[in-house]
Formats: C-alpha cells, sequence, structure tokens
C-alpha cells in the first residue's frame, strides 16, 4: 500500500542505428528482479514448444483411404504424338509415305490406341488404325506399358514400327513424376510428296527493257485508278475526304483528285495533288538544306514511285504522298486486270470505308408505379411536358352514348356479399367500364358508384403487354376480375344481344351463342303470350280435347300428387318462364311416376313442344286430375 511508483523499465535499445529488444531487469515502479533471466536461444525454443507442452503432442493424420485406378486415372490420357514409314511400290512420283499418328495410352485399365488425323482427299484409309485395348508386347503374353514409352524410341504394334517423336505436356509433367528421364524431343518427319505438291509452281518473269518512247508508245492512255480516303482529322476541322489516285503508265506520273458531294459545302477545287512525279525515298541530306524552294529532281531523290511500288500500296494498306496519308480501299477493273497480268497480284478486296451509323441507345420505359392510367405515365417518359395520348376519334362519333349493361353478382366467402347484384356498364366509345349497386332498402349496404368509369386490365396483363377487357369476354357464366374483387355474369340487357347479332363479325361465335340461349326461353314466352297459341302446330280445340282424355287416363293413377307435380315443376322453372328442356322434364316426369309411356301423354307431350328440345309446362299441368 505504500507504493506510489508504477512505471514500467524500457525494453526497446538501439545499437548502431539498428532497433533491439532487451529483456526487463526490473519489475514494475523499479523493484529488483530476481528470477533466472533466460537467453534469446532458450526463449526462442520455449515459444516453439508451447503448442506440445499445452496440448500434448500433435496427432498423425490417418492414411488416406484407398482409391481405385480406375477412379485416381479416370480420363487421364497419355498422348504421344508418332510415325511411321510406308512403301509405295508403284508409283513413279513417291517410293514411300509418311503417316503421322497420334499414340493414346489410357491410364486407367492400361489400353492404347492409334489414331491418325483425317486429310480431305487424301484417299486413304484414315482415324482409328488400332482400336482401344491393351496392346500385346511380345509373344509371351507381355502387354506394352507406361513404362515402355519415351521420346526418340520405336515400338512395334502388329508388324508396324511406330517412331515416337514428342508427347504432350502432361504426359512429360506424369512421365517425369514417376522417375522416367524422358528423351529430348525430336522433329516430326513430313512426307516428302505432299510437301512438294504444296509448294507453288515456279514463274518465270523476263526482266522490261522499255525505253521512254516504247513505254509510251505502250501505255498511252492507259491510268491506274485507286479509290482513296485522305485521313485529315489530325488538324483542326479535319475529316475523312474521299480521293481518287491516277497513276499515268505512259511517263509514271500521278495526279491525286478529290470526290466532292452535293451540297458538301466545299469549293469544287478540281485537283489536290497536281500531274507529276512523286518521289519514293529522298537522297540523305543536311538538315539545312533548303528542299522547300528548290524544284525536286534525280539527284535529291533515290527512288520514285513507279507501277510496282504502287503494288506495295494495295487495296486495304496505306501510303504517302507528299506528306499525306491516303488509304488505299478500292480500285477500277483495268487496274485489276493489269497488276494481275503484269505481277501476279489477284487480291483486290474492296474495304468497306463508309461510316457506321451512331447506335441508337435504346430507350428504356421505367416500371409502371400505379399512379394514374397506363398510357397516361407512359406519355411522362417520352417528352418533358407530357401530351395526353391521342383517342380514337372516330370511334368515340360512331359510339357515341352506346353502352352494354349486364347483371353481375359478387363472389365472396361472405354470404351476405353473395346476395349484392351490381350493374356493370361497358362503354363502347373508349371501352372503359363503370359499375353501380342499386340500393336496397333494409339491406344494411349504401348503394351507389361501385367503380368510376375506367379500363380494367385482364388478370396476367403487364405493362409491357396490356390487355383490357372487351365485349367478347362477357359471356352468360363467366367471371371478370376488376381489381381484386371477382363478379359472375347473371344477366344482360337485351340491347346487347341485338347489337351483337347486328355486328356478328365482330364478335366470336361463343359469346354471341352464350347470349342466345340465355334469350331463347324470354323470347318463346313472349312469343307464346303474345300469340294465345299453346304450342307449335296445334290449334287450342285440339290440345283441350287431348286434355280432356289425359285426365281421364290419370285418374286411374290416384297415387298422383298434384299439388306435389306443380310444385316440382315451378321449382326448376327458376327465370318463372314457363319453359323447360325436354331432358330436364322428362327426368322430372320420371322423378314423379308419371306414366309418359303411354300414346296420350306422349301425344300431349309432342303438342306442348315449342322451338327446338323446349317443354311448355303450364300447358302439360292442365291435363292433371283436380
Amino acid at each position: 500500500p505504500q507504493k506510489t511508483s508504477f512505471h514500467r523499465s524500457q525494453t526497446l535499445g538501439y545499437k548502431n542505428g539498428y532497433a533491439f529488444s532487451r529483456l526487463p531487469t526490473v519489475g514494475i515502479g523499479g523493484e529488483r528482479l530476481y528470477v533466472n533471466q533466460l537467453s534469446q536461444a532458450e526463449l526462442d525454443e520455449l515459444s516453439n514448444t508451447r503448442p506440445t507442452l499445452t496440448y500434448g503432442p500433435a496427432k498423425q493424420t490417418p492414411p488416406s483411404a484407398f482409391i481405385p485406378a480406375h477412379v485416381a486415372f479416370d480420363k487421364k490420357i497419355l498422348k504421344f504424338d508418332a510415325y511411321f514409314q510406308e512403301d509405295v511400290p508403284f508409283s513413279a512420283e513417291e517410293h514411300y509415305r509418311i503417316r503421322q499418328v497420334g499414340i493414346y495410352y489410357y491410364l486407367e485399365d492400361d489400353s492404347m490406341t492409334v489414331i491418325e488425323p483425317v486429310v480431305k482427299n487424301s484417299g486413304l484409309t484414315q482415324g482409328k488404325l488400332i482400336r482401344r485395348h491393351r496392346v500385346p508386347k511380345n509373344d509371351q503374353g507381355e502387354h506394352y506399358h507406361w513404362k515402355d514409352l519415351n521420346r526418340g524410341i520405336n515400338i512395334t504394334m502388329y508388324g508396324r514400327t511406330y517412331r515416337i517423336v514428342d508427347c504432350d505436356l502432361f504426359t512429360q509433367v506424369f512421365l517425369e513424376s514417376q522417375g522416367i528421364e524422358l528423351n529430348p524431343p525430336e522433329k516430326m518427319v513430313f512426307d516428302p510428296y505432299t510437301e512438294q505438291r504444296q509448294m507453288p509452281l515456279r514463274k518465270y518473269i523476263t526482266p522490261s527493257d522499255f525505253d521512254q518512247l516504247k513505254q509510251f508508245l505502250t501505255y498511252d492512255k492507259q491510268v491506274l485508278r485507286f479509290y482513296a480516303m485522305w485521313d485529315d482529322t489530325g488538324s483542326m476541322f479535319g475529316e475523312n475526304r474521299s480521293c481518287i489516285i491516277h497513276y499515268f503508265l505512259a511517263d509514271d506520273t500521278v495526279e491525286v483528285r478529290e470526290v466532292y458531294k452535293q451540297n458538301d459545302g466545299r469549293d469544287p477545287f478540281p485537283v489536290l495533288i497536281r500531274h507529276q512525279r512523286l518521289p519514293k525515298t529522298f537522297v540523305d541530306k543536311k538538315k539545312t538544306f533548303p528542299s522547300c524552294v528548290l524544284e525536286i529532281s534525280d539527284q535529291e531523290v533515290l527512288e520514285w514511285y513507279t507501277p510496282k511500288r504502287f503494288c506495295y500500296f494495295a487495296v486495304g494498306k496505306s501510303t504517302t504522298l507528299l506528306g499525306r496519308t491516303f488509304f488505299i480501299y478500292d480500285c477500277d477493273e483495268f487496274t485489276r486486270n493489269f497488276y494481275r497480268d503484269k505481277f501476279g497480284i489477284t487480291d483486290f478486296q474492296p474495304v468497306d470505308v463508309k461510316e457506321k451509323p451512331l447506335e441508337e441507345v435504346p430507350q428504356v420505359i421505367p416500371p409502371y408505379n400505379g399512379f394514374g392510367t397506363l398510357e397516361d405515365s407512359l406519355q411522362n417518359c417520352f417528352s418533358l411536358f407530357p401530351k395526353p395520348p391521342r383517342k380514337d376519334v372516330v370511334k368515340m362519333l360512331e359510339n357515341d352514348q352506346k353502352v352494354l349493361r349486364y347483371q353481375v353478382a359478387l363472389e365472396s366467402p361472405n354470404p351476405e356479399d353473395r346476395k349484392r347484384r351490381f350493374i356493370l356498364s361497358y362503354f363502347l366509345s373508349d371501352d372503359m367500364i363503370s359499375i353501380y349497386e342499386p340500393p336496397v332498402r333494409n339491406s344494411g349496404i349504401i348503394g351507389g358508384k361501385y367503380l368510376q368509369k375506367t379500363r380494367v386490365a385482364k388478370p396476367g396483363s403487364t405493362p409491357d403487354n396490356a390487355m383490357y377487357y372487351e365485349p367478347s369476354d362477357f359471356t352468360i357464366g363467366s367471371t371478370i376480375e376488376v381489381f381484386g374483387h371477382r363478379f359472375l355474369i347473371t344477366d344482360a340487357d337485351e340491347y346487347v344481344l341485338n347489337y351483337m347479332e347486328s355486328n356478328a363479325e365482330s364478335f366470336p361465335a361463343a359469346t354471341l351463342q352464350s347470349l342466345r340461349d340465355h334469350f331463347r326461353p324470354r323470347r318463346v314466352a313472349e312469343t307464346t303470350a303474345k300469340s294465345d297459341i299453346p304450342a307449335l302446330g296445334a290449334s287450342k280445340q285440339e290440345l283441350d280435347e287431348l286434355i280432356m282424355q289425359v285426365q281421364e287416363e290419370l285418374k286411374l293413377h290416384k297415387h298422383l300428387n298434384n299439388t306435389n307435380i306443380q310444385e316440382a315443376f315451378l321449382q326448376c322453372d327458376k327465370d318463372g318462364s314457363g319453359i323447360l328442356d325436354k331432358a330436364t322434364f322428362l327426368s322430372l316426369c320420371d322423378s314423379l311416376s308419371l306414366p309418359t309411356n303411354t300414346i296420350l301423354l306422349n301425344k300431349l307431350i309432342d303438342l306442348c313442344s315449342c322451338g327446338e328440345d323446349k317443354i311448355n309446362y303450364r300447358d302439360f299441368l292442365r291435363a292433371l286430375p283436380s
């Protein structure tokens, strides 16, 4: 407790400019240390043996698991380049033939194969010369092993001797890792006859000894024409200019003319370089030689441009004329024939030097954010001051005040919502939809506008491929989805059927047929009520007589209950039209034990028929005894 000094002694020192660490001789606060001082070697030894002292001796790793050869050497192949010599006895042009092959050794099963590369139109059977198998080495039953293969040796397989000249890098690394000393690689021997065929035929060209007069008389009015581009982009406001280089064969002179285009804004100066001889190489002279003020003569020029020199600047290459660089991209037909006949040059592939149009950056439309309609939001991507999308004025004028109305029911798990009925209005002028719910007293639901006038997209519609509901999608019994709410179409205005029948070519047949099937019982009932005729093709007197006969016959069946029969027919007639399908009518009669197999009842059913497969059951019920 009386201790007041707690500083630590310095352990870093410098000697001859180098820093070194030393062991402390005193403890905290200057107290003397009476422990044994260890040397640096002892400290290093303790630091190396610290893990052993702490954790004990290290455990030996277990031996690796056994790996079979077909797994360890799977897809590992030794590849050797070799050749063999084949005699050609019946040929005056060649006495032997060298055929190059590849020897493949598969390490997984010690099998070998010999493959010769296929040469087109060689006339030889090439490809796989020896199939893959273990190749016998001698008559003692031994087979070739990878230890028997090396560079610079001969191996005999089935009577044919192959000379191995080289191997690939994997083979070299594998053999050296197994302790095999590889021989130095040898050069591949080629077939002399094949090399002779590949050599071009020798041509003998006699040097010309034309004098100037003979040259003038021979090449008068013969001009070589080259089409070139002068790259002047290095200067201010420079650009690429089209030029025509004329070389006159009569006197070895050159002329360069610019090619002007209509409305290019340049003065039509005819000649860029006048008709003159052009130097190719100048004689070495002093820098102070005033060549710019003197005419160029043969003393200052070591070499002039000639047709032979121009052949070095062929199509697709650049040449420099009086300090200007011209890129030759094409020539005329006379120039091609001249170089082909004179110098044997045939490479005159023209180069396309037209400036490529700037690549248009595609306009990326951002994703739809959900505000407003899709068309209105899209206009903000096209202009800083968006305009309203264009409307089909002709369609609006033709379909003005034309509205298709449907009665729909809401599909909901809530029983109260299933009883709700809505009026869906489709406006043909702009393809918009509105939904109105008629108010129902004491229903607890406030009626009125359910959905304001808007376009409704189909399920699965995307902003890139927007699909909206059309009149062809509204069939009786179909379900539509409006912003997450599902509605079932249960009825429609008769105007909808009349409009679709008048424009039948614009609507699918299935939509039109569904409306016709829905309105057929109603129209038949109206027609029957107006005409006051109970059935098609039957008079009222004939029907009354038949009803009286049927009543007399049914009196014998005392088990029939007229009240139950009438209630059953009324329950099946949901729309109250008095018309039932014939199949429904017959099945209902069977369930009520009505004897429909009698002659009088069959005749009554035929007289009560109205339309195709429809029965007026009200006239039939009159025949039941009271």
